[in-house]
């Protein structure tokens, strides 16, 4: 099965489970397998910015797209030095319908980067399930134009198979791969929902999130690798919840403390 393929299933619970998780498991082997050179091209990006003691911005504009920039901040196992950018406009949070009209406003995300002061020099992961709403291109596009490295992670195929004049795109119809340093294909198929069952016309079943989740903390653990063998040990966070966490932070959070803003 290949990783766009969608899987139409009898409602029998074992067939629904076993189909789904092929799908993402299918995915996810041909991220590893086809993103690999991508991947520790932006590792080592991000390991330069770390070694200097500079942050990792990460910003997710678009309804679940947030879940990436979640899923690597303030994380057991993750690197202290990312730091996600939380804005309200898009979360999920602050309302779904009001979510999906700020992430196809036009200007909305140059905004968002130009409030969080990211300037020249600075390094933003950019994280969009399709990489064509209008809040994503604007801030790959506002990065562009002052020199901030940019790693996108979105999918090519859902990008390039949806129309230019479809009202979901930013109005340049641009898409996310084309406008960064690095890209990170995540193979999303169109409509991201992958299963199809007998007597309903509509696919159930997401995997963007999963997919993302995989790509960023593959990027995490090849950016550790990378500063490890340059002689750099970076602070990882470990979990609160476990032996010794909060004593673990203390050794490092005063380093970066005023400069995460969500922190």
């Amino acid at each position: 099965m290949s990783a766009a393929a969608r899987t139409r299933a009898p409602s029998r619970p074992e067939t629904i489970l076993n189909d789904y998780l092929g799908t993402i498991t299918s995915m996810l082997e041909s991220i590893r397998d086809e993103e690999a050179e991508n991947l520790q091209r932006a590792a080592h990006l991000l390991a330069g910015h770390i070694k200097a003691d500079r942050l990792v911005h990460v910003y997710g504009p678009g309804g679940h797209s947030n879940l990436a920039a979640q899923e690597i901040f303030f994380r057991a196992g993750g690197l202290a030095h990312v730091s996600a950018i939380l804005d309200e406009g898009t979360l999920l949070s602050s309302g779904a319908l009001r979510s999906m009209a700020m992430e196809r406003t036009p200007g909305y995300g140059a905004l968002v980067l130009r409030d969080n002061q990211l300037g020249p020099g600075d390094l933003l992961v950019l994280v969009n399930a399709y990489g064509i709403n209008a809040a994503v291109i604007d801030a790959a596009e506002y990065a562009r134009a002052h020199d901030i490295t940019v790693v996108g992670i979105s999918s090519t195929v859902h990008a390039e198979s949806t129309p230019p004049d479809h009202p979901a795109r930013h109005p340049s119809g641009a898409n996310l791969h084309d406008l960064v340093d690095v890209h990170i294909d995540t193979k999303v198929p169109v409509g991201d929902a992958v299963l199809w069952i007998d007597g309903i016309d509509e696919p159930i079943a997401a995997v963007s999130t999963f997919v993302n989740a995989y790509a960023l903390n593959c990027l995490g653990a090849l950016t550790t690798a990378v500063l490890v063998d340059s002689g750099v040990t970076p602070p990882i966070w470990r979990s609160g919840n476990a032996p010794g966490g909060d004593e673990q932070h203390a050794t490092f959070l005063d380093q970066i403390r005023t400069r995460v803003r969500w922190l």
